[in-house]
């Protein structure tokens, strides 16, 4: 039987210039909608059985969207919705989304936080500290600035199943790679319960020059850090065509770890996430 492969990042949104401020005119290529329909031809194209949504907006009106498009269409395995993890009441909201078995977990834009330590607050803590007994993971969206928040906040949670979004964003434009991140990269790895996606690299990179060898680095770095069976595939579609096509995205990492074995290549492209997300 075939080893199913995933998408393990994307998004969908019927955009909203003033909820979606974040998707400026510099981005205007991505200042339309992006549904199901839109997506599934792109994954047939690659060979790409199925996904998982993450939320981009963070409000729970999101979650229904993204609940609503994963009942409608089957090749949307999983969702990554948001809550306050902050609120006094956080447990009835878990307990409430336990009715929908394709919502998997959930994702906070700690990258936004003017707080850049706001993961390590006794109320966030709280709630990350409720996630694993209702069987949910957490993305993690940061800039390396917080790697370092990070692998205390992850040493907290040892049963939590964790994901670090994009490869935590490294400064992939300025084409260097800083001793920073790999270091702070190889102690956040250090923790078996956190996987990490590679994903949003074009969008980190420049968007009119880069090349897949200026990616290498970072790929080499990760999974040098995390090993084979704790790394994702992700495109991070739509946000991705800023820089590069789905198929271009796609290209990079298969290109990259064409070489690697057959069961290697399986894990990264499909069963890793498969048993992250329990899809």
């Amino acid at each position: 039987m075939k080893a199913q492969r995933i998408d393990s990042h994307q998004h969908f949104w019927k955009f909203d210039p003033i909820r979606d401020s974040w998707i400026g005119p510099h981005m205007s290529v991505i200042q339309r909608d992006f549904m199901p329909e839109d997506l599934l031809p792109l994954l047939q194209a690659g060979g790409i059985d199925g996904c998982v949504v993450v939320q981009s907006d963070s409000s729970e009106d999101e979650n229904d969207f993204q609940l609503a498009n994963a009942q409608k269409y089957d090749f949307v395995k999983g969702v990554v919705g948001w809550i306050d993890l902050r609120h006094p009441d956080v447990e009835r909201q878990l307990s409430y989304y336990k009715r929908f078995p394709k919502m998997k977990g959930f994702r906070h834009v700690l990258q936004g936080e003017t707080d850049r330590a706001m993961m390590l607050s006794p109320a966030f803590k709280r709630g990350i500290g409720l996630l694993a007994s209702y069987g949910y993971t957490y993305d993690i969206l940061i800039y390396p600035d917080q790697l370092g928040y990070t692998k205390d906040f992850v040493a907290a949670f040892p049963e939590q199943a964790f994901v670090v979004d994009h490869i935590a964003k490294p400064h992939i434009k300025d084409r260097y790679i800083t001793d920073e991140w790999k270091s702070a990269i190889h102690a956040v790895a250090a923790f078996p319960n956190v996987y990490c996606k590679v994903s949003g690299m074009v969008t980190e990179a420049d968007w009119s020059k880069w090349k897949p060898e200026h990616l290498k680095v970072y790929i080499d770095t990760v999974v040098e850090a995390f090993g084979m069976d704790r790394l994702m595939y992700g495109s991070d579609w739509p946000v991705c065509l800023v820089a590069a096509s789905y198929q271009q995205v796609l290209g990079v990492v298969e290109d990259y770890f064409s070489s690697f074995s057959t069961d290697e290549k399986a894990a990264f492209f499909g069963g890793n996430a498969i048993k992250f997300y329990n899809l």
